[in-house]
């Protein structure tokens, strides 16, 4: 199969399952399918598959990402000692893990086709990550704390694996609890890779885009909180802040030096 026999392939396997989607017509524009193959596997809920689509879905997925271009870490000028500062598709770095902002179900943005890094995370590494954040949070019989982390494999994603933490969410005014939360956020991802004797990883900008925490504010307890762990001895070496926004290029720039 070609890249275009396995977007249908996929589509069509997709509208099967559900009943009121199997009279869908597959658009012929390549662009609108992609839309659409996005769309279905981001309201999919969390269940087993056939081998077949798993196979077919990780070489469309894998073809995908190497389209869009790896990024290798060691190809990154550090801007600090040890810290890095990158603005770019968090979902084709390749490192030992990379930070998703999760919300406290902790299975994935339902919303088709948005640009949350919670969807963008879940679309490009599979369908296996949400099957397997629900069994981890079925064994867990909660929903994921604020402040605390999560490790999963990265599937389909060129990093190894995926750390998800549950940002605290601001309405009103910005509170010191909010900011330990914040903080709470970093530590439990850092200190989870050490846990795992992860090297390198790569953090999004946490709370800054849905949650609405301000954007220096985040930036900053970032920074400070992430130095201060690297102070021990530890075997994370090498931290990536990750920016979308130019606004949070030229806030860690500045914060870096």
């Amino acid at each position: 199969m070609d890249q275009s026999e396995r977007r249908r392939f996929l589509i069509r396997e997709l509208l099967q399952e559900d009943v009121q989607y199997r009279k869908m017509r597959i658009p012929a524009g390549e662009e609108e399918q992609k839309q659409l193959l996005r769309g279905l596997m981001n309201i999919r809920l969390p269940r087993r598959i056939g081998r077949n689509f798993l196979e077919v879905q990780d070489e469309y997925l894998r073809e995908e990402t190497a389209a869009k271009g790896i990024t290798e870490l060691d190809d990154l000028t550090p801007a600090a000692d040890g810290l890095y500062l990158w603005q770019g598709d968090i979902t084709t770095l390749r490192c030992d893990a990379i930070v998703n902002a999760a919300n406290s179900g902790m299975t994935g943005c339902y919303v088709p086709n948005h640009r949350c890094i919670d969807n963008c995370i879940h679309t490009f590494s599979g369908i296996q990550l949400r099957i397997a954040c629900a069994e981890m949070m079925e064994l867990q019989g909660h929903e994921e704390e604020t402040g605390k982390a999560k490790l999963t494999e990265a599937y389909n994603l060129p990093c190894r694996y995926i750390l998800h933490t549950v940002g605290p969410i601001i309405d009103g005014y910005l509170t010191d609890r909010d900011c330990e939360l914040l903080a709470g956020c970093y530590r439990s991802c850092l200190g989870l890779a050490a846990e795992n004797h992860l090297e390198s990883v790569a953090f999004c900008c946490i709370s800054t885009g849905e949650f609405h925490f301000p954007n220096e504010r985040a930036a900053q307890i970032a920074v400070d909180t992430v130095k201060e762990f690297m102070r021990q001895d530890t075997s994370v070496k090498k931290v990536v802040f990750n920016v979308f926004k130019e606004l949070d290029r030229e806030i860690y720039s500045r914060l870096l030096g």
